[in-house]
């Protein structure tokens, strides 16, 4: 039986949410917060004046330029933006400043609510090698590797003592950025200094460690989500293991690999791994999985893009659940509560053209139509006539299915990804469909080299590109505008 939910001493409730993000992420979170009576603020830049997400909030607030270091990054005009309106918490979404733990302690400061962790457990978390040894000491196994590299020879002695190939990564990083697999010891060296600049442009911070690289790679991941009462508790597996240069593609739940007594061992280190660095809020232990073993590789301390697959699978709204853990309540569900029912899978929906090495393409969407029916879900950014900008992530929508089996969710998948339609710009949708075509995905015989091990994927995804759209909505902008110049001419030729 669920537990009722306990008012935690000292908090209050959640009137007024500010939404420190944009596109999807910020739709999704306002709309919770209209389900539960919130009222909602949307901060945005000069580039996001039409977006969705301004047009659906309560409040809109302008703070700056399209780049994000001078708008979306800029905390102060944020913390600033909530005290004008009156905004009482700040939920951060993924990106840009959700794993900042100063923007959490200015939030304290401020007596704004963060809807996410403490900034202690983000500090611990948020350095790899200070998280590897905090979930380590807690028993969760971790790929064996160096504390942070100082002298190149330290890592040469590594690679020497493990054997190639090896992992060299940025202990700030994320998103594949600052990591490299290095096969040889002739690349050992530069791959450091390669990985050190990088580091040290992209997160302030050039520190770097190797890690043991595990033949066979699977990316599986366990949502974790816990109260401010030492109530932990897992919802199971994602399996993230479709990726290019390290980002997710395709996300689903649960995972082909992932056995019930895996599940079991796998969701008791996550507990474990959150517990050890007192966690509060919703959060993702990711793991590295090969041939039965797995590893701890991160903790993303926020939402994750691929929330979703979770909630249809479990039937738990993970932001109605941010919000009143946030709001001092116990979690409604014990582990034992918590059930998988069915499969679901989420296709990211890029404006990016796959052929010319996955390039953003930003511009105005012209037709503009989202599938529907049965197990279909989608959570999108955007609408007709809308202008994608050129300043930040491509990903513009998710799509989402369930389904009773993993191959009725491929299926369904196919189906919807051939009714979606966006005009105007290149997505990746064409990969999408030709990832689910590929005999060893529908096998689940997945890793995260699965793009470049399979090259036909590429060609095939090119060749349904070039078929265009396989829902006929009619003539889009540009056959219209030459059928009314057509006329025009025509007109003035007989006036003539």
């Amino acid at each position: 039986m669920a537990r009722k939910p306990v008012a935690a001493p000292g908090r209050r409730p959640i009137r007024k949410v500010l939404v420190a993000n944009r596109g999807e992420i910020a739709v999704r979170v306002m709309r919770a917060c209209r389900e539960m009576g919130i009222a909602t603020v949307a901060v945005h830049s000069e580039a996001d004046a039409g977006a969705l997400f301004v047009k659906y909030a309560d409040e809109a607030v302008a703070i700056g330029p399209p780049s994000p270091s001078m708008s979306y990054l800029v905390k102060e005009r944020i913390v600033e933006a909530a005290q004008q309106t009156g905004a009482d918490a700040i939920h951060p979404g993924y990106g840009f400043l959700s794993e900042k733990a100063d923007f959490v302690r200015m939030c304290d400061a401020a007596g704004i609510t963060f809807i996410g962790p403490p900034a202690a457990a983000m500090d611990r978390m948020g350095d790899k090698v200070r998280a590897r040894e905090t979930v380590s000491a807690a028993g969760v196994p971790i790929v064996p590797g160096t504390p942070p590299i100082t002298d190149p020879e330290e890592g040469r002695a590594f690679a020497a003592k493990v054997g190639f190939p090896v992992l060299v990564k940025a202990a700030a990083g994320g998103g594949g950025i600052g990591m490299k697999v290095v096969e040889r010891e002739a690349d050992l060296l530069p791959a450091i200094e390669s990985c050190q600049s990088t580091a040290r442009s992209a997160f302030g911070d050039p520190t770097i460690f190797i890690e043991k690289y595990v033949a066979e790679p699977r990316h599986v991941e366990i949502q974790v989500i816990a109260d401010a009462h030492g109530n932990v508790v897992h919802l199971g597996e994602r399996e993230c293991s479709i990726q290019r240069r390290h980002q997710k593609l395709i996300e689903e739940s649960p995972s082909p690999a992932v056995t019930p007594e895996i599940r079991e061992r796998m969701g008791r280190a996550a507990v474990e791994a959150a517990r050890a660095c007192g966690y509060v809020n919703a959060g993702t232990i990711e793991f590295i999985f090969s041939r039965g073993d797995f590893y701890f590789l991160e903790m993303n301390t926020r939402l994750q893009v691929e929330h979703p697959v979770t909630e249809l699978v479990t039937g738990i709204d993970l932001v109605r659940t941010q919000l009143r853990v946030a709001m001092g309540e116990a979690l409604p569900f014990t582990q034992a509560d918590v059930r998988q029912n069915g499969w679901a899978m989420e296709f990211r929906v890029n404006a990016e053209d796959p052929a010319r090495d996955f390039m953003p393409a930003p511009g105005r969407i012209g037709r503009y139509h989202e599938p529907g029916g049965i197990g279909v879900r989608v959570d999108s950014g955007v609408y007709a006539g809308y202008t994608i900008p050129p300043y930040y992530d491509s990903m513009i929508a998710k799509l989402i299915v369930w389904a009773g089996t993993r191959d009725e969710a491929v299926d369904r998948g196919r189906r919807a990804l051939r009714e979606y339609v966006v005009g105007g710009v290149r997505t990746n949708m064409p990969l999408h469909l030709a990832i689910t075509e590929a005999a060893d995905f529908r096998a689940g015989r997945l890793s995260t080299h699965f793009i470049p091990d399979h090259p036909e994927v590429m060609a095939r995804a090119a060749e349904i590109a070039a078929e265009g759209p396989a829902l006929d909505l009619g003539a889009g902008d540009a056959v219209r505008v030459a059928a009314i110049a057509a006329a025009v001419q025509h007109h003035a030729a007989v006036a003539g």
